[in-house]
């Protein structure tokens, strides 16, 4: 991996050399779009309808539609005169408890590392973060975009997530669906309540696997191979007609699939041999 972006945490009066690199990546299969008749790659062209041509890049302006139909045209003296943070620092504003923050808000997750002659103020902003239980809210500017983002714990590193801003993020009243009232039997809470019970686990990422592209890799393979692709026929899907009887079932199913799972653990483990005297 190579690092996207060196700068610094600040902190008080407190400089903290950091390299920062991507921590997640799209395991998405990418397709290109060909022309059936001759399997050509398709090209796409930037062409304006009213004067029937080709637009070259010098001829682009940046337009905003103020209203439908209208626009005001942006040339590049005008974005230069915006003032932009181009410092490659990490300014801490606020160092907040986690539980606090909504999920909704992480955008884009990076590894932060120390960088030349920043082991020693790394781990110790690092431990002491760690010792207070607080993460950091920091305003970081990559690609000449300022954004907002938080800086947490995460083992040995300090991991950075950029975040939306308030604006960005639509509330939920806005969803006429969500404006109904209904009347929850005590009994259908409980027994929703133990279901919850006996399907909790702890949390192993490598449990959970992508089916989908599996799946989709293996009618690349064949096809490649020249072989006939097989697909599995869909289950058909069972009707719910009454959810107390839906949770009963549910539960009984968790509680065998539970009970077979340490069963499978058990057999995992190795079998202590017995002493012969």
């Amino acid at each position: 991996m190579r690092p996207l972006w060196k700068g610094a945490i600040s902190f008080g009066l407190v400089n903290v050399p950091v390299k920062l690199y991507k921590a997640t990546e799209s395991s998405d299969l990418k397709f290109n779009y060909l022309h059936a008749r001759c399997r050509t790659p398709i090209q796409y062209r930037k062409y304006c309808p009213y004067c029937q041509v080709e637009v070259p890049p010098e001829e682009i302006v940046r337009g905003y539609e103020y209203e439908k139909g209208k626009y005001v045209i942006l040339q590049e003296e005008d974005l230069e005169g915006i003032p932009q943070d181009t410092t490659r620092s990490i300014n801490i504003l606020d160092f907040v408890d986690l539980e606090e923050i909504d999920p909704i808000y992480f955008d884009r997750a990076y590894y932060l590392v120390p960088g030349e002659m920043g082991q020693k103020a790394y781990a110790l902003l690092r431990q002491a973060m760690e010792a207070t239980g607080k993460i950091a809210i920091a305003r970081v500017s990559l690609r000449t975009r300022g954004s907002l983002a938080a800086v947490r714990v995460s083992g040995r590193t300090l991991v950075m997530h950029t975040m939306f801003y308030p604006r960005e993020v639509r509330t939920a009243e806005q969803l006429p669906e969500l404006n109904f009232e209904v009347k929850l039997h005590e009994n259908e809470v409980k027994m929703a309540v133990t279901l919850i019970n006996n399907l909790a686990a702890r949390f192993d990422p490598e449990k959970y696997t992508d089916a989908y592209r599996q799946a989709l890799l293996e009618i690349i393979e064949a096809k490649v191979a020249g072989e006939e692709v097989a697909v599995p026929a869909r289950p058909a899907a069972g009707k719910v007609v009454d959810l107390m009887e839906a949770l009963k079932a549910s539960i009984e199913l968790a509680k065998k699939e539970k009970a077979a799972g340490a069963g499978d653990e058990e057999a995992k483990k190795p079998r202590r041999r017995r002493k012969t005297s």
